[in-house]
């Protein structure tokens, strides 16, 4: 059997590696359209901000490692068609210039996302820039260690742009951050934006909310963006207003996309099409809480979908059991986490919930450097199920939320959570803990 990967980083060569280690006589083709395999693109602000000095440490695996297991890899080759009539694939060698036919016997989709780039005057310019990719990280790491480099406008506060602010901060360069919407991080609620808010604003990052940008400007280069409410300084101009999934390759093919471009897939990881999978960011995904298939494009999900995949296609049928849209950032001197639903999933379903929002401590107060986090929970007012949770604070609180999400996960409710025996030493946590302060506070 042939099988053919469209794309080579998390879900791609997770699904590769599993299908290769059960069955070691299948033919494993990859194709990825970028220079590198297998990395973690979410270390690429920490790469920019020099906390880690080194790009290669991203990378998962090598591609060697990849070859020596039989998968055959090509690296700059991008998949212009999918014709599944005659099981075949148009593929773009990028270096040669050459496009050649590729057939199949399973094809497995797993090309992520590219960054939203609007259609702005001034996008073409020197100096504007997305970090999407290890070759955007790599681009990006050179040309802020440039000492004209001083005035960073990053477009957009969810996750990347703020993530990336936090590492223009540490490179004491001068930032703001444009976003048209009213607060930061809105997969967030209020209660835990305002405070991160806060913290970005008391380093020194200029939080422009509710604007929108009309143009950037610049002679060749990159000098200034105008927004609706008034025009910045820019050396280096950051696009981050979020992500679509790759996947226009796909039109006409037969292959279902969801409104937004998103495959559309069942819990095995199959499309619309047969001996067509798909999983990654380039793909809706099951939510166990919301009980419905979301665009939520993690790397923690894509990997896990891949592993599925990769059995799948060899007649296996293993079940996705469902995310959570589990995930974490650090803001400076705040770490902020979140699983489950947020107020906005429970109203739009329609739940009759109820919500708490707690102050607690990360260890008593006797053992030295306490320090306050604050959980929010929503639950089912009716039943106390739990349904989603959320925490800030500067120590302690994302693997607090991993306690939530494993809670979440089997249905438990805040009474029985604010029960479960947790471990208890003063260097760490209370006789009650703080996921137990705020679990007994829903009534």
């Amino acid at each position: 059997m042939k099988v053919v990967v469209v794309g080579g980083v998390a879900a791609g060569m997770s699904a590769a590696s599993k299908l290769k280690r059960m069955d070691q006589t299948a033919e494993v083709v990859v194709y990825e359209k970028g220079s590198f395999l297998s990395y973690g693109a979410c270390g690429l602000p920490y790469y920019i901000s020099g906390v880690n000095d080194d790009y290669t440490k991203m990378i998962a695996r090598p591609r060697e490692k990849f070859e020596e297991a039989g998968i055959n890899t090509h690296l700059r080759h991008e998949v212009l068609k999918v014709i599944p009539g005659s099981k075949q694939i148009m593929v773009k060698d990028l270096e040669r210039n050459r496009v050649f036919m590729e057939s199949y016997d399973k094809l497995m989709i797993a090309t992520g996302t590219r960054p939203i780039m609007p259609n702005l005057p001034g996008k073409e310019l020197d100096g504007v820039m997305a970090l999407k990719t290890l070759e955007d990280g790599i681009a990006m790491q050179q040309i802020v260690t440039k000492p004209d480099v001083q005035d960073v406008v990053i477009v957009g506060a969810g996750y990347i742009g703020i993530e990336v602010a936090e590492a223009m901060v540490e490179l004491g360069k001068r930032v703001r951050v444009v976003e048209l919407g009213d607060r930061i991080l809105k997969t967030f609620d209020q209660e835990i934006t305002d405070i991160a808010t806060e913290e970005l604003l008391q380093h020194g990052v200029q939080l422009n909310l509710g604007e929108m940008v009309q143009a950037i400007t610049g002679d060749g280069k990159v000098q200034g963006v105008q927004t609706d409410k008034g025009s910045y300084p820019a050396d280096l101009v950051i696009m981050s207003i979020g992500v679509r999934p790759n996947t226009d390759f796909l039109q006409g093919s037969g292959v279902a996309l969801a409104r937004n471009g998103a495959v559309i897939i069942d819990r095995e990881m199959r499309t619309s099409v047969e001996d067509i999978y798909s999983a990654g960011d380039c793909a809706e995904v099951y939510s166990r809480v919301m009980e419905e298939n979301t665009f939520i494009p993690l790397g923690t999900t894509a990997n896990k979908c891949g592993r599925i995949a990769g059995s799948n296609m060899l007649g296996k049928h293993e079940k996705f059991i469902g995310t959570l849209g589990s995930a974490a950032i650090k803001v400076l001197g705040q770490e902020l986490g979140r699983t489950g639903m947020s107020e906005a999933d429970a109203r739009r379903l329609s739940i009759d919930y109820s919500t708490v929002f707690v102050t607690s401590g990360d260890h008593p107060r006797y053992y030295p450097d306490p320090t306050p986090i604050r959980f929010k929970l929503i639950y089912d007012k009716r039943t106390h199920v739990l349904l989603g949770a959320q925490g800030i604070g500067k120590k302690g609180v994302v693997l607090r939320i991993d306690i939530f999400a494993v809670a979440i996960h089997a249905g438990m409710t805040t009474r029985e959570l604010g029960m479960v025996d947790l471990c208890y030493a003063p260097p760490f946590a209370g006789v009650w803990d703080a996921v137990h302060i705020a679990c007994n506070a829903a009534k």
